[in-house]
């Protein structure tokens, strides 16, 4: 089980470690066994379990690659998932082969024929959008999938060639128990207030901006 790492709690260990150096083993101890105490306290409270709405936004790296954690996490306990592709299709990704090692757990469906400035063809990317999206619904309605991923379709959302409003009367057909994460920079807000875990990649370096370093095998791709 993970820990509470809300903001709070953060700011909490944080002081925690800058006075903790100054303690004696007996006074560490004492506030280890309180701390202790607190943490039982507030995982006791929250019991609750539900399928969750996923946005990994920002211009951050880093937003797939959270989401293919959640991929083999839920893999490595027997869950049955999909990925469903929107931008990037053009790719073979690296990820798809080592994800083929399930094949009997998980779906991945490529449907985007890679970046809007290699297609440069914006009715034939709305429709391959679209497409991806009844793809994705057909998972989302299919009780047997505990987690759907849709990679990129932020992007896709950002770039006119899926209506907003549509995505979100999709997530309302959202199982009780499944998990669906939406990954791509620009998520729009209304999704965002719709969303139950929303996390924001920022970038604060990047060796291809300010080094001239090219996309490498194993960090991008």
């Amino acid at each position: 089980m993970e820990l509470d790492n809300s903001p709070d709690l953060t700011a909490e260990r944080l002081n925690e470690e800058a006075t903790s150096s100054a303690l004696s083993e007996e006074q560490y101890k004492r506030k280890m066994e309180r701390r202790k105490e607190v943490q039982e306290q507030r995982l006791g409270q929250r019991n609750l379990e539900k399928g969750l709405i996923i946005v990994h936004t920002g211009n951050g790296k880093g937003k797939t690659t959270a989401a293919l954690g959640m991929v083999l996490r839920s893999l490595g306990h027997g869950y049955r998932v999909a990925i469903v592709q929107f931008i990037k299709g053009a790719w073979e990704p690296a990820e798809k082969k080592v994800l083929s090692h399930w094949p009997d757990l998980l779906e991945f469906h490529a449907m985007g024929e890679g970046f809007t400035w290699e297609t440069q063809d914006r009715q034939r990317d709305i429709q391959k959008a679209e497409q991806a999206w009844e793809k994705a619904l057909t998972f989302i309605r299919n009780p047997e999938f505990k987690l759907i991923l849709l990679d990129e379709i932020n992007v896709a959302l950002k770039l006119g060639y899926l209506k907003v409003e549509n995505i979100l009367a999709g997530l309302t057909e959202k199982l009780e128990n499944s998990h669906i994460i939406l990954t791509g920079r620009g998520a729009p807000q209304a999704l965002i207030d719709q969303a139950d875990l929303v996390t924001e990649m920022t970038l604060i370096k990047h060796p291809f901006r300010e080094q001239g370093v090219k996309a490498q095998p194993g960090i991008e791709f």
